[in-house]
């Protein structure tokens, strides 16, 4: 779980991602461009935001541009995690007006998905403060478009957590409902077992209760998920892990109790709500 920002530009399956996403939209070809723009003509177009937002994903849109025409010229205006008032241009493009139609709803899509999540995300990370708890994405993402969507929340100021289900371990209640099965052994044990089959993991166990919390703390995980309890409880559970590990709240966390979790002294507080119900943000591409 890091604060530093993913390394996009060395991304090597971004340009395979943009290249599936133009194949899904153009596909053989756009047909009304080749019926009605002259081959031969050019164009300048402008991509504005019309609300105030934190940006993503002006790289990713460059290159959407860039596949479709190598020779369009592109200008990025506000970098990725910088801030943006209402009505102001971002990103400028020019060259063959098929290229900039035909590129255009691609790197709208990309630019107003990735837009929004880093912007949901500093409004939370504000509400945390300085010194408050990371705020964490999930693996709550679009298939296929993870490791942008984790990209966003970083150029929010978020912190990404594991990539995925092989880069670290998270022991929730359905593994614990087969292995008990099984071992019936304690949360402690299961950690220790996990421990033993990946030693080079970080290991986090999912908890319900306080009683469970003093179990998994045996087996001193790197961090405890504290599942949908109140602020009070938390509260106590980053007590009894001070000096053990790390903690992570999750469930029923909204912008109106998220500063009751932040007092708390929890380590992070994930919201998958960042990625899973981003609405896009009002991004438009403007023709010059």
């Amino acid at each position: 779980m890091s604060k530093s920002m993913l390394p996009l530009e060395q991304e090597p399956d971004l340009r395979e991602l943009i290249a599936r996403a133009l194949e899904e939209d153009v596909g053989s070809g756009d047909a009304t461009s080749l019926a009605l723009v002259p081959d031969d003509a050019t164009a300048s177009a402008a991509l504005v935001t019309r609300q105030d937002v934190i940006v993503a994903g002006m790289r990713v849109a460059a290159e959407v541009f860039r596949a479709v025409d190598a020779n369009v010229k592109v200008d990025i205006l506000v970098p990725d995690g910088e801030g943006a008032a209402a009505g102001a241009t971002l990103l400028r493009v020019s060259g063959s007006a098929r290229a900039l139609l035909t590129a255009e709803r691609t790197a709208l899509n990309f630019a107003q998905r990735m837009t929004a999540i880093a912007t949901a995300t500093k409004a939370l990370t504000r509400m945390a403060g300085d010194d408050g708890p990371l705020i964490l994405d999930t693996r709550k993402t679009a298939p296929g478009l993870r490791r942008l969507d984790k990209y966003a929340v970083a150029c929010g100021g978020g912190a990404n957590h594991r990539m995925g289900l092989h880069d670290a371990i998270l022991i929730k209640d359905n593994h614990l409902a087969f292995w008990s099965q099984k071992e019936k052994g304690t949360l402690a044990e299961a950690v220790a077992q996990a421990r033993k089959a990946y030693p080079h993991l970080k290991i986090e166990i999912e908890v319900d209760t306080l009683e469970q919390l003093r179990d998994a703390l045996a087996g001193r995980p790197d961090w405890v998920l504290l599942d949908n309890m109140s602020p009070a409880t938390v509260a106590e559970a980053v007590r009894l892990c001070d000096g053990i590990c790390k903690t992570e709240v999750s469930g029923g966390i909204t912008e109106k109790n998220l500063r009751d979790y932040a007092r708390t002294g929890v380590t992070a507080i994930s919201v998958g709500a960042l990625t899973h119900s981003v609405q896009a943000a009002d991004l438009a591409l403007e023709f010059e």
